[in-house]
């Protein structure tokens, strides 16, 4: 995985965003965190699903988290900061992250459903785009996949 911040950097941020994930999962929405942070690791600003909660399909993780630094920063563009996320980004946050020129995008487990940056379109690598981030998956990914995981498969005992 190449990384600018250190694998020690990058586990804390997860942990952050791990965090984050339970704190949605504590509000009923699907268990996702995000968090973003500077190149070197020092943390700028965390989300967590909150779809539900504010009637917003958009108001994922990484969305929530990419809002909250922009407003900080004043700018939608974001470049050389890096999108920590528990699940991979769906088409829609992946984008978000390369219009606001996210430099670097890590997440923990792999979303077979919608993951748009390895499961199945690889946006990020599209030659169209006019910015490529780096992605890379798996860490912490066991538990990040646990989290996730045992929720659905609560959510299907209680159907």
């Amino acid at each position: 995985m190449p990384l600018e911040i250190d694998s020690e950097a990058a586990a804390l941020l997860m942990g952050m965003a791990l965090g984050q994930a339970r704190e949605a999962l504590s509000h009923g929405e699907i268990p996702a965190g995000a968090v973003v942070a500077e190149a070197d690791g020092s943390f700028l600003a965390a989300g967590r699903n909150q779809v539900i909660a504010l009637s917003d399909p958009t108001a994922h993780a990484e969305i929530m988290a990419l809002r909250r630094v922009a407003a900080q920063k004043n700018n939608y563009r974001l470049p050389g900061l890096v999108l920590v996320s528990t699940i991979e980004p769906c088409p829609m946050c992946l984008m978000a992250a390369i219009h606001a020129r996210v430099e670097r995008i890590f997440y923990g487990a792999p979303e077979p459903k919608w993951g748009a940056a390895e499961s199945h379109l690889r946006l990020h690598r599209a030659d169209w785009l006019n910015h490529h981030p780096l992605v890379a998956g798996g860490l912490l990914a066991e538990e990040c996949a646990d989290l996730i995981q045992s929720f659905f498969r609560a959510k299907r005992r209680k159907e």
